[in-house]
């Protein structure tokens, strides 16, 4: 998003050594086949894909297999280990990751509870500073909880991920006010994943000045993903030159959007 036109400056969105000018990441998974992600992910302007280790074949020979439709050339591909319930997985998936090929960035994923998918946050901290001490880019998937993002960047994870709600629920931005209050406290990116639905969610969610959104379900889950893909890149873009312009002050009371005095009798 170049807004130099508008006089208004903003850098591109860098994780670790890495920049990229996309603030939109993208998930791979749950579409009803794979060249309607592809379709997706193109028209999403994305640049970071994840790609679930733990669900997907490593393959990349086969045709039926995601990794075969990625060009790594084009896409950033972050592995992830969703579907690991302990720290030990979440280590041992992501050395695997890494042993298969992709880069040294993980994002970590340890779920605590399989009603809700909400984060083991102690299982989280203990895999986050071995694969930091490993030199893993860690990117951690959390709750919008302060001081256990505040804890993550001291484990050394190079991103923190807080949750808008609950994976896969749709229900948007929960809380701002904790999103805020991480963002403001935390030197590392700050990227909100998981419970965004649909473009208003997206708009809403950069406009607390967050880093950037990743997002899986709100476009493999939509009538016409290509079509949600599209309205998300648009949105993401708005939200993030909303919060750079900076919002009119709110206020209890109507004030005259035109002037009061000079006025002809």
């Amino acid at each position: 998003m170049d807004n130099r036109a508008e006089g208004i400056g903003d850098e591109p969105l860098r994780i670790g050594e890495r920049t990229f000018r996309s603030r939109l990441m993208v998930g791979t998974g749950k579409y009803r086949d794979n060249a309607t992600m592809v379709r997706a992910i193109e028209a999403s302007g994305a640049e970071v894909v994840t790609v679930a280790v733990r669900r997907v074949d490593l393959d990349r020979t086969k045709e039926e297999g995601v990794l075969h439709h990625l060009d790594p050339g084009r896409y950033f591909l972050l592995a992830n280990t969703a579907g690991c319930y302990t720290a030990d997985d979440a280590i041992r998936y992501a050395r695997l990751a890494r042993e298969a090929g992709f880069n040294e960035f993980i994002k970590l994923e340890v779920i605590g509870d399989e009603e809700t998918l909400l984060p083991d946050v102690a299982g989280l901290l203990q895999a986050a500073k071995v694969l930091a001490g490993e030199g893993f880019k860690v990117m951690a998937y959390t709750n919008e909880d302060l001081v256990t993002a505040l804890r993550l960047e001291d484990a050394g994870c190079a991103a923190i991920m807080p949750l808008a709600s609950p994976i896969g629920s749709g229900l948007g931005l929960i809380n701002p006010y904790t999103i805020r209050t991480i963002k403001r406290r935390i030197a590392a990116p700050v990227i909100v994943d998981a419970g965004v639905g649909t473009a208003s969610d997206a708009c809403l969610t950069m406009e607390q000045g967050v880093d950037g959104i990743l997002m899986n379900t709100a476009l493999a889950a939509a009538r016409h993903p290509v079509a949600m893909a599209t309205a998300m890149r648009h949105a993401v873009d708005a939200g993030r030159l909303a919060f750079l312009a900076g919002r009119m002050p709110t206020r209890e009371i109507a004030v005259p959007s035109s002037p009061t005095s000079g006025m002809l009798d």
